[in-house]
């Protein structure tokens, strides 16, 4: 449908690395949550899938390649992003740490250890929360 633009919600995309017990969190360079810690992604582009948009969003926020992308799920509720209606899908992938540098929207890039007492932006926190889970399944 040629000229055709999506009244509907925006779709993005989350990225959950975790090493050992630590997790890969930015600090949010712009509002919304400016300075709060957040999971690395961003906007699906138009002709790409969620997981080209995974890579290409974590690659440059947090200058790193993930591999390995597991499905954690999707999170739609409505008012899980301030500043319009988003459905985020995440994943969980391994990526090598020890490169990590801040980049587009990330004001630096840290490996959290105790990120289950930290303040997390939008829903990322039950994000990490179900990542954990889905990293910990015997």
């Amino acid at each position: 449908m040629s000229g055709f633009t999506p009244n509907g919600p925006s779709l993005t995309v989350d990225c959950v690395i975790f090493k050992d017990n630590s997790a890969v969190l930015i600090r949010r360079a712009h509002d919304p949550f400016k300075g709060s810690y957040a999971l690395p992604g961003g906007f699906v582009e138009i002709g790409e899938t969620v997981e080209q948009a995974c890579v290409r969003e974590t690659e440059e926020e947090i200058g790193v390649t993930p591999s390995n992308l597991r499905f954690i799920g999707i999170y739609s509720d409505p008012g899980r992003d301030p500043r319009r209606h988003t459905v985020t899908v995440a994943f969980l992938a391994e990526a090598e740490v020890s490169g990590l540098k801040a980049g587009s929207d990330a004001a630096q890039v840290e490996l959290v250890q105790d990120w289950r007492n930290q303040e997390i932006a939008f829903d990322h926190r039950k994000i990490l929360d179900d990542a954990w889970k889905l990293a910990n399944r015997k």
